[in-house]
């Protein structure tokens, strides 16, 4: 069994397989339990009413869409989610110990590697049952992305979203810019943007993981699906000339990045854009979380990372898929698996949507109906794309992306002419970790 899949070990959709159907819907090492179980969680509720379930979801959007699901779960089955809510980002570096010891009865999570990383050791509750109820809400490819490496089911998605190059047309349109579907094009706006008193690119990484999705659309733009996918798993070098290219091309970009992006965080990178103070942002379209204006909301718009090898063109998509899990050995094993079965339902996809319309339903029987211009956008992208990622943090191992590429990244970014030594050291402990 392979131990580490790449991005493509979930089998590859075709250009509409992953989001196909009626109406054609879409869209870590920790530092203890501490604060993920000290703040809300019980490891799980032994009463049959309720059930425990811990949270990344700490942005108010989302967190508030969450908890109308909640409540119409409630009506619908009498049984209360009592939710455990942590920052997002002390969530994931916690996740392992977390897991480890007593967690709530469902958590939320990813799809991916990250997901079958968990389940491969044995620190979630196959759920095959829920899929035999509502599998047939679902395309292949969705079901696909939701088992472990041993074939069963583990996740349950509730929504995806297309990672882009986001812009508001009212600027592109006071200073005459075109979208650029090639490099060239590309470096050339930014160029005339700095020119115009523009931030050209805005750039928050005080998190870490901002700058991952950043390298990824240059890797495989740069380098093609494939070996974006044998680097993700540690079967290609980082010292490779390939990769040195990807980085090459980001160094002739940075310039044009937002100053100061280490002490930024994601959401402040955001309020440049919606202030017009920045021209664009490489980012996921929950961006537009930060567009509480409707008039800035409808507003916004987003084009694909451009073309910088005509051979692999703009035929990647990185659409990360959000969903939830069931704990090791949850207390309330029969509430958890009917809210499973409930989140599987259109039901819950579109009260989740009605809430946060920044993303887009990956059930194949939602109604896609009442989608915004936004939200048509980033299915017409996901669904024609050629091949589809996750994330680096999700396609590759979690111990890796965190302990090495995220503070990698944050070095490059400070200092890109140390990237020579710092791609070897990447390529080191790369060996060390993957071999393990």
């Amino acid at each position: 069994m392979q131990r580490t899949p790449p991005a493509s070990s979930v089998p590859g959709p075709s250009r509409r397989s992953l989001l196909r159907g009626a109406g054609g819907a879409v869209v870590l090492a920790g530092a203890g339990t501490t604060l993920l179980s000290a703040c809300g969680g019980s490891g799980g509720s032994s009463d049959p009413k309720t059930l425990t379930l811990g949270s990344n979801a700490s942005d108010a959007v989302p967190k508030a869409a969450f908890a109308e699901i909640y409540t119409a779960f409630k009506k619908q089955s009498g049984i209360t989610v009592r939710v455990n809510t942590k920052d997002h980002n002390t969530f994931q570096e916690q996740i392992n110990s977390y897991l480890q010891g007593t967690p709530d009865d469902v958590f939320t999570w990813f799809a991916g590697y990250r997901m079958q990383f968990f389940a491969a050791k044995k620190l979630a509750t196959p759920i095959d049952d829920v899929w035999q109820s509502v599998g047939g809400n679902f395309p292949d490819a969705m079901k696909a992305l939701s088992k472990g490496e041993d074939g069963r089911y583990y996740f349950m998605p509730l929504y995806t979203y297309p990672w882009a190059v986001f812009y508001r047309k009212s600027v592109f349109q006071q200073h005459g810019y075109e979208v650029p579907t090639t490099w060239d094009a590309f470096v050339a706006l930014c160029r005339r943007m700095k020119k115009d008193g523009l931030i050209p690119i805005a750039f928050g990484d005080k998190d870490a993981w901002p700058a991952l999705g950043t390298f990824d659309q240059l890797n495989f733009r740069t380098n093609g699906y494939d070996f974006h996918a044998e680097l993700m798993a540690g079967k290609a070098s980082w010292t490779d000339a390939r990769v040195r290219r990807a980085f090459d091309h980001w160094a002739e970009i940075l310039p044009y990045h937002q100053d100061g992006a280490i002490g930024r965080t994601w959401q402040d990178a955001a309020q440049s854009l919606v202030a017009k103070k920045a021209g664009m942002y490489v980012f996921g379209s929950f961006v537009a979380q930060q567009f509480t204006d409707k008039s800035d909301l409808d507003d916004l718009d987003f084009f694909a990372f451009p073309e910088i090898d005509p051979s692999h063109g703009q035929d990647t998509v990185e659409a990360p898929t959000d969903g939830f899990m069931v704990s090791k050995s949850p207390k309330n094993h029969d509430a958890a698996i009917r809210l499973l079965k409930y989140l599987g339902t259109p039901e819950a996809e579109q009260i989740y949507l009605k809430s946060d319309p920044s993303m887009v339903a990956v059930s194949s029987k939602a109604d896609t109906s009442s989608y915004s211009a936004l939200q048509k956008k980033a299915y017409d992208m996901i669904s024609g794309a050629r091949h589809l990622t996750q994330f680096m943090d999700r396609d590759s191992r979690p111990d890796f992306t965190s302990t090495v590429m995220q503070p990698a990244l944050q070095t490059f970014v400070r200092d890109p002419k140390g990237v020579d030594g710092l791609l070897s050291s990447i390529e080191r402990q790369k060996k060390t970790i993957f071999a393990s």
